[in-house]
């Protein structure tokens, strides 16, 4: 089956998805967008995702020439064009062609691009063995200058924080607030146990609130467990049980270590790995 893309409201050959070098998405970074997962052919958390990228693109002055219901189903239908049966979608909304420069009243035509696809983010092996991971010296944007609750397509904060940690060997990298304080990591959101407490930053430290990061917070206060947001340093993690990280494609990975220092015994903790069974089992019910 030929991969087949929806853009310009209809769906088309992969290599016949376009959309104008004068677009301001790709001028300027100017747009948003949704990472979801598919299982079993069916969309998680479908509605929550696009809640997002809707109040994403309110937050930007982006008007999506389409409603919530419409965007359901492209999505949907995308996902059964494709075939995609346990996979992923990237789901992407330009500003649209405009002139060069920056005034969005000279932009028109905003792009909806849905592109459903299979997707490998981590090695099988890391779930097994445990992340290693470093702290980049990116810091995360700063809230004042740009809200991490806005999902940009201009990305290169996030980018730079990765390049660091592929470079010193990691596949992903943590990142701080411009206090100092544990904020999220390039693509994921990060958790600690400390004592039986599941811990997690809070929206004040600067983080964009995962769909996954919710629900892994939830199953876990079904579990028994108690979870808290609160405010962490390095100092946190470096003297925790136990750390993982949560995504929609990364889903849950235990982390091992952090920059050369073992977390916890090294391994991947018990609370880590029954989450990530819980988790697993809920996405697949």
């Amino acid at each position: 089956m030929s991969q087949k893309v929806y853009v310009g409201g209809k769906l088309v050959p992969k290599d016949e998805a376009t959309i104008s070098v004068y677009d301001h998405g790709l001028l300027y970074g100017d747009g948003v967008f949704e990472g979801l997962r598919v299982y079993g052919g069916k969309v998680f958390l479908h509605e929550e995702h696009i809640a997002r990228l809707f109040e994403s693109a309110l937050a930007i002055r982006l008007p999506i020439p389409m409603s919530t219901s419409e965007m359901i189903d492209a999505v949907n239908q995308t996902v059964a064009e494709n075939g995609v049966v346990d996979g992923y979608v990237r789901l992407v909304v330009t500003r649209g062609a405009g002139y060069l420069g920056l005034d969005i009243r000279k932009t028109s035509n905003p792009q909806v691009i849905i592109i459903a696809d299979t997707i490998t983010l981590y090695p099988e092996e890391i779930y097994r063995n445990g992340m290693k991971l470093i702290t980049a010296s990116t810091i995360r944007n700063h809230p004042g200058a740009l809200s991490a609750r806005i999902k940009s397509l201009n990305y290169l904060n996030n980018i730079l924080a990765k390049i660091e940690g592929t470079d010193a060997g990691s596949p992903e990298a943590l990142m701080l607030n411009h206090k100092g304080e544990v904020a999220e990591c390039s693509g994921d959101n990060i958790f600690i146990v400390k004592n039986g407490v599941v811990k997690t930053p809070g929206p004040d430290s600067g983080i964009l609130e995962g769909i996954t990061r919710n629900v892994v917070m939830r199953i876990a206060r079904e579990s028994g467990y108690e979870v808290r947001e609160c405010v962490m340093l390095r100092h946190d993690i470096y003297t925790a049980d136990e750390c993982f990280l949560t995504g929609s494609a990364a889903e849950v990975v235990p982390v091992v270590s952090l920059d050369g220092r073992d977390i916890g015994e090294g391994t991947p903790g018990p609370t880590t790995l029954d989450l990530l069974e819980k988790f697993q089992k809920f996405t697949r019910e």
